[in-house]
């Protein structure tokens, strides 16, 4: 039996992205926090990542809004 195959969403040529930024530290932050700059793809200060514009990934920019700026391409 044959598996379904999902369409991915990376392949996208029209899909929105955004470019987010890390402009401060998460020393001083939660750790839930911290889990959520790295999953955004963000380790140290300077660091940027080009992300699917979605509403998971805009609910964890709104968590981490005071560490990262966010431009949209």
């Amino acid at each position: 039996m044959a598996r379904p195959t999902h369409s991915s969403t990376s392949g996208d040529p029209t899909e929105k992205t955004i470019t987010v930024k890390q402009i401060r530290s998460t020393i001083a932050n939660k750790p839930k926090t911290r889990g959520t700059m790295r999953a955004l793809g963000l380790r140290k200060i300077g660091d940027s990542n080009t992300l699917p514009d979605r509403k998971e990934i805009r609910g964890m920019i709104a968590r981490v809004g005071h560490l990262i700026t966010v431009t949209e391409n």
